[in-house]
């Protein structure tokens, strides 16, 4: 949630405060601010151009303190989330605001997002997570951003791979605090495994104590249908609660047509509580054990990449540039000039997400465990895997819709 305004901005948080859950505040800053472009973020404010979120960096600091006061709580943390892969100046700004909590990463938060080069991405989120630790107290809390890269058509095991190497990263540069993320994606069962790895993993990879998890709503081409909307947001909670999971982000019903309200975003964050609260007494009834590590083939899938990136140098941040350099790391339908490009990925009859070619990583067919040979990807299965989600969830909403119409 984000408004340029300062009084909007209040008015959300206090909104998300006071709403029938148990909520963090989110303060999401401008498109603008993202970039570095704050002529332009400058320029808006004066001539009251309505911005996509708040300009952290340019709004005078007592500014953006008079918006917190009385809202920022021990039992309500607001978190500021950004999307830059030049973080300094608004990591400068949410701390003389008296906020420590944000999010991102070296990688997650380049490739998918613009043309910075990645070596660059790595020395600036270096500097801006030791500023924050040093200058927080040893206070600061940083999440990931890695398991939810590109947003969708990323098979799990390489989410996973990025958020603990990330995880990893922060920690090595003071971070005492973090969070590590995975997006739902299409395959209710598979996401299980993979939010069962991720915790395997970290414990073996990130040296702090202070962990926890967190689960995004699906981030891809989101249900037209009310209904729809809601329902997939419903199984994101459900798979918070039965992975354990700490915190989940939402998504709202006007995902797929606009910008959301205050209410909207309060709505959502009513029906994910009221569904985690359904789904742990499901879960009471649950007698599933988590996969043994090497039943879990994402678990097997990310250790290797792990593994093989670690393996290319002691300094983190030298071998997170080379794994990209060979391919090690490749993300699917990526096009940011630092990536490779080789890897492409598929979603099977199961609904699962599979890889259809590795490119340079070192996984090999036994590790990926696919089963047959998908055939060739064509642009309508693209669109078609693009759209998988949207459409499973809206296909029982317009077929309802319709059979009201005929009885009509």
């Amino acid at each position: 949630m984000g408004f340029g305004t300062p009084g909007a901005m209040r008015a959300g948080l206090v909104a998300t405060k006071e709403t029938r859950a148990r909520t963090v505040g989110t303060i999401t800053v401008d498109s603008y601010t993202r970039v570095g472009d704050h002529g332009a973020a400058l320029r808006a404010l004066d001539s009251g151009m309505e911005l996509n979120g708040y300009p952290i960096v340019d709004h005078p600091i007592q500014v953006t303190r008079n918006v917190i006061d009385g809202v920022l709580s021990p039992d309500f943390p607001i978190q500021v989330r950004h999307g830059s892969a030049r973080p300094g100046a608004i990591t400068r700004a949410l701390l003389r605001a008296g906020l420590n909590a944000t999010e991102g990463g070296p990688v997650s938060y380049c490739l998918p997002y613009g043309r910075v080069p990645l070596q660059e991405s790595i020395v600036n989120w270096s500097e801006a997570s030791a500023q924050l630790a040093a200058e927080s107290g040893g206070l600061a809390h940083l999440e990931t951003f890695g398991g939810c890269l590109l947003g969708q058509l990323c098979p799990p095991s390489l989410l996973v791979a990025v958020s603990v190497l990330e995880a990893r990263f922060f920690a090595l540069h003071g971070i005492k605090s973090l969070s590590l993320s995975y997006a739902q994606q299409t395959n209710f069962d598979q996401d299980v495994e993979a939010v069962v790895a991720m915790r395997q993993l970290a414990g073996e990879f990130v040296p702090a104590q202070d962990v926890h998890y967190v689960i995004y709503a699906y981030m891809g081409v989101y249900p037209r249908t009310r209904t729809g909307a809601l329902q997939l947001l419903r199984q994101a909670a459900r798979l918070a609660v039965h992975t354990d999971s700490e915190r989940l982000i939402v998504k709202t019903a006007a995902e797929a047509h606009r910008i959301p309200t205050i209410a909207e975003n309060v709505e959502a964050l009513e029906v994910s509580s009221m569904a985690a609260r359904l789904y742990g007494q499901e879960r009471k009834g649950d007698v599933r054990q988590p996969l043994a590590d090497l039943e879990n083939p994402t678990y097997r899938e990310a250790r290797r990449l792990i593994e093989a990136v670690l393996g290319l140098s002691s300094d983190l941040n030298r071998s997170l540039s080379e794994s990209f350099r060979l391919g090690y790391l490749d993300v699917p339908f990526c096009l940011h000039p630092d990536n490779a490009g080789q890897s492409r990925s598929y979603i099977d009859d199961e609904g699962r997400l599979q890889w259809s070619s590795v490119g340079g990583m070192p996984i090999s067919p036994a590790v990926r465990g696919t089963s047959g040979r998908p055939a060739p990807l064509t642009s309508r299965g693209l669109l078609a895997a693009l759209n998988f989600a949207r459409d499973n969830f809206d296909r029982p909403a317009l077929t309802s819709q319709q059979s009201a119409i005929r009885e009509d």
